[in-house]
């Protein structure tokens, strides 16, 4: 993977690029950047950076043999690890490699639910465990093969439980020319001991400017690229996703479920999110998105804001409608956050009958009785 390949954050490759011009290469970092925007990409572009042995001020030149390596991601001196679905207590990241090579080098972008589909695990728990964990310390204790550096890139330390405090002894005083790059979305589940001992490579949403650039170049119109791009919010995995599939399907079943909540009708509410239930993981995440995205424009309309509203004619009409009659900037913020942390839950496999059912529960309180659920700040008016 090039530096050249990968969609916008050029502050980011420009720093990167520095520190081994300048021989500030950590030995731990962490590229913490949210789901879509390319910080697994960045680390193994960084890595072939590094490795390659015609590298330019800018790029790899992605010709010599470390480079086709890495484009292959074969290369013997760098290392992968991610979570992982066990069948035994034995199996590692190693177990799933061709499966990894096989989904990264379709799409460097990819989530945990497309990593998923890969593994067939269907709703079972990732994590990355023990012997994934004694694993990379054997491997990590061989001198590199080939280039200078042996690297470990590890997607998602967030799954490593109590079990990833074995590591701490290499990542702190590693083997010479050893490199951790730690590839996270969320700060808050990383094992603290590990973060603390990890250099900090922050990576921001993408501009939606990149995001619409780069569909347009995969055959999506000006228009219907701004407005993928906008709805997305920095996440070109998001933006991916909303390509296939049918955003009116999700409008029409958002605005159905906010009609229910509005007027109570607790027995067609609950056969609804027995409905919601029933449309499997991603669709749920794309459809709770789509939700946060509709309500972030009414949102804007209230405020006065409706010059810069990218909604379809018939889903505009139906915000309009909404921002007038029903909607108050207040309640705006609190069903974007209750929409978030469900879309949250969702992504860590909770019972979706139970999450739907209480978050209706949370709207019926905000649309129709017009108070907040407990532990909010707001005051409705």
């Amino acid at each position: 993977m090039q530096f050249k390949e990968i969609i916008g954050q050029e502050n980011i490759k420009q720093r990167l690029l520095t520190t081994v011009k300048e021989n500030r290469v950590s030995h731990a970092q962490l590229f913490l950047g949210p789901e879509g925007s390319g910080s697994l990409a960045l680390a193994v572009a960084y890595a072939q950076y590094i490795s390659c042995e015609n590298k330019s001020d800018y790029d790899s030149c992605g010709e010599c043999s470390s480079c086709r390596k890495y484009q292959k991601l074969v290369h013997p001196d760098l290392h992968f690890s991610y979570p992982f679905f066990a069948k035994h207590k034995d199996n590692t990241a190693l177990t799933f490699i061709d499966q990894w090579r096989k989904a990264f080098l379709h799409n460097p972008y990819l989530n945990l639910d497309e990593w998923r589909t890969y593994l067939e695990a269907e709703n079972k728990q990732a994590n990355i465990n023990i012997a994934e964990c004694h694993q990379i310390i054997r491997k990590l204790s061989f001198k590199p093969f080939e280039s200078e550096y042996k690297i470990l890139i590890m997607w998602l330390p967030e799954y490593l439980d109590k079990e990833g405090n074995t590591l701490l002894k290499i990542i702190e005083e590693p083997a010479q020319k050893t490199l951790f790059l730690l590839v996270a979305e969320s700060q808050d589940d990383i094992l603290n001991t590990i973060l603390s001992r990890t250099q900090l490579v922050k990576i921001p949403p993408l501009k939606d400017a990149d995001v619409q650039e780069y569909l347009e170049q995969h055959h999506q119109t000006e228009h219907a690229a701004e407005q993928i791009a906008y709805l997305s919010n920095g996440n070109l995995t998001a933006a991916l996703h909303r390509i296939n599939s049918d955003d009116s399907s999700y409008h029409d079943l958002f605005t159905r479920w906010l009609r229910l909540c509005f007027t109570n009708d607790g027995l067609k509410l609950i056969d609804f999110t027995e409905q919601l239930a029933k449309l499997g993981r991603e669709n749920q995440k794309n459809f709770l998105q789509y939700g946060m995205c509709f309500i972030r424009e009414c949102g804007m309309l209230i405020s006065g804001a409706g010059s810069l509203v990218h909604l379809p004619e018939k889903e505009l009409i139906v915000a309009q409608n909404m921002a007038a009659k029903v909607l108050t900037i207040a309640m705006v913020e609190v069903i974007a956050d209750e929409l978030d942390k469900a879309h949250y839950h969702v992504e860590r496999n909770a019972n979706p009958r139970i999450l739907f059912l209480d978050v209706s529960l949370q709207l019926i309180k905000i649309l129709k009785f017009k108070t907040f659920p407990q532990g909010t700040q707001h005051i409705l008016y």
